[in-house]
C-alpha cells in the first residue's frame, strides 16, 4: 500500500519559567497537571490515529513550552502509545526540544530508548547578560553541561538554537556567541532574529521596534502573566536596554552566514544551517507542503486540505473524551486553490533552493509563470529573486527584505 506522507507535531506547554519574549501557549505548571495532561494527550492519540491509517509518519517533533520538564516514564509512556496508533517510518526523525537547566542522563536515554535521534536545545546566546534579559532560566555553563550530556548518551543529530537582535546586544556578543556555539560542531543551528510578538513583556517595552525578519515555525498564543513571578519579570524588562537598529540587525544575520559558511555550514533555509545531510527534515516538510497532524494543547494541524487547531484551553482540553478524535478543533479552514499557491510560494521561498515551476505545474495544474508572471518579472528586475529555470529563488537582497516580498505573492480574490 503505497502511503501518503505525514509529520507529528506534539506539543506540551509546561516551562519552568514564561521566557519574557514568548508568545507561544506555554506556561508554568505544578507537576501532578504534567500526569493529568499526559493522560489526555495520551487519550488524544488513541483517538486520531485511526483516522490516518492511510498514512506513514516520517517525522516527529515534540516541542513547547519545554517537553524536557517532564519526568522520563511520560516521555516513555507518550512514545510507546504513538508507535502502537501511527505507522512510523523505520527512518523517522524524531525530535525533542529541550532546555538546558532540565536536562540529565537519566531523561537523555529514556529519549534514546523512546526512538528519539535528534535534540533541538535552546541556549538563545553565550553571553549571561543577554540570557538574563531574556528571563531565560539557564546560564552558557549548564547549557555546556548539557550539550556534554547529550553526546556522551549518543546523540549525534543537535540542533542549537540561537537569537540576535537581543536587548543591549551588539555585533561582538552575537560574533562570541556564535564562536562558541560552532567550536562544539552541532549537526544543525538556527538562528533567528528576535521578533516582538504582542502580549509579551518585550511588547510592553519595544511596542513595534521590532526589527527581525524571520519567525520560527508557530505553535500557539501566550497567556497573561499571573504569578507573581511573572508580575515581576515584566516589572524588569521595562528597565532593559534598547534593541540593536535594523542596520545592526542585518549586520548580524550576514556575518551568521559569512561564518556558518566558513564552518561548514550551509545555510538551506533563512534562518537555519545545517552541515551536510542534517536538515531538518520536519520543518522542511512545513516549508514544502507535507501534511502534518498536531497533538496536544493548541496545536495546529494540516490534513486531507484543511487548517485547523486544537483548543488553547487548558481546562476545556482536560475535561473533553478524546478517543472520539479531535480536541475540539478550532478555526476549520479549507483551503482553496489560491491558498495553496500562495503557501507554495511563501514557505517555497524560504528555501534557499527556492520554489520550482515543475512542481508548482504538477501540484496545481498551472504554469506558474501564468498565474505569477507580473510578479516574477517585477522581483527579478528588482534584484530581489533570481531565476534559473525552472527554479525561482530568493536574492540576499530579496532575504533582508523577505517579509515585504513575499506578500507580492498574494492572489487578487476579486
Amino acid at each position: 500500500m503505497n502511503k501518503r506522507e505525514l509529520e507529528l507535531y506534539i506539543h506540551i506547554p509546561f516551562c519552568a519559567r514564561k521566557c519574557s519574549y514568548c508568545d507561544f501557549l506555554s506556561f508554568a505548571a505544578p507537576e501532578r497537571t504534567y500526569r493529568e495532561y499526559m493522560d489526555k494527550l495520551i487519550e488524544e492519540i488513541c483517538g486520531q490515529g485511526p483516522n490516518f491509517q492511510g498514512y506513514r509518519v516520517s517525522t516527529i517533533f515534540v516541542g513547547g513550552g519545554t517537553p524536557s520538564i517532564l519526568p522520563p516514564d511520560l516521555i516513555m509512556e507518550l512514545f510507546a502509545t504513538l508507535s502502537e496508533n501511527f505507522d512510523i517510518s523505520p527512518d523517522a526523525e524524531v525530535t525533542m526540544e529541550a532546555n538546558p537547566g532540565t536536562l540529565t542522563m537519566e531523561k537523555l536515554e529514556v529519549y534514546r530508548q523512546s526512538g528519539v535521534n535528534r535534540l533541538s536545545i535552546g541556549l538563545q546566546s553565550a553571553d549571561e547578560k543577554e540570557l538574563k534579559y531574556l528571563g531565560r532560566i539557564h546560564s552558557y555553563d549548564s547549557f555546556l553541561k548539557s550539550y556534554q550530556r547529550a553526546r556522551q548518551a549518543g546523540f549525534k543529530n543537535i540542533n542549537v538554537d540561537l537569537m540576535s537582535a537581543l536587548p543591549g546586544q551588539d555585533v561582538h556578543s552575537w560574533k562570541t556567541t556564535l564562536k562558541k556555539v560552532m567550536m562544539l560542531k552541532p549537526e544543525h543551528i538556527s538562528a533567528y532574529s528576535l521578533i516582538i510578538e504582542e502580549g509579551t513583556p518585550f511588547f510592553e517595552r519595544f511596542g513595534e521596534k521590532s526589527c527581525g525578519t524571520a519567525a520560527a515555525v508557530p505553535n500557539g498564543a501566550g497567556a497573561p502573566a499571573k504569578t507573581a513571578a511573572e508580575v515581576a519579570a515584566r516589572a524588569a524588562v521595562m528597565t532593559l536596554p534598547d534593541l540593536p537598529d535594523e542596520d545592526t540587525d542585518r549586520e548580524m544575520y550576514h556575518l551568521t552566514r559569512e561564518m556558518m559558511a566558513a564552518q561548514g555550514y550551509e545555510r538551506y533555509e533563512i534562518s537555519n544551517y545545517a552541515r551536510k545531510g542534517y536538515e531538518c527534515r520536519h520543518n522542511i516538510g512545513y516549508w514544502t507542503g507535507v501534511e502534518y497532524l498536531g497533538l496536544g494543547l493548541g496545536a495546529s494541524s494540516y490534513t486531507y486540505g484543511y487548517r485547523y487547531h486544537n483548543t488553547e484551553n487548558l481546562q476545556e482540553y482536560l475535561s473533553l473524551n478524546l478517543y472520539e478524535g479531535g480536541a475540539a478543533t478550532r478555526d476549520i479552514e479549507e483551503l482553496s486553490l489560491e491558498d495553496k499557491m500562495e503557501e507554495f510560494m511563501f514557505t517555497g521561498l524560504r528555501m534557499m533552493k527556492g520554489v520550482s515551476g515543475s512542481e508548482f505545474l504538477e501540484r496545481f495544474g498551472l504554469n506558474m509563470w501564468n498565474v505569477y508572471g507580473d510578479v516574477l518579472k517585477k522581483l527579478e528586475k528588482q534584484g530581489l529573486i533570481e531565476v534559473e529555470a525552472p527554479m525561482v529563488r530568493l536574492t540576499e537582497f530579496g532575504i533582508d527584505v523577505s517579509n515585504v516580498v513575499l506578500s507580492e505573492f498574494l492572489l487578487d480574490r476579486n
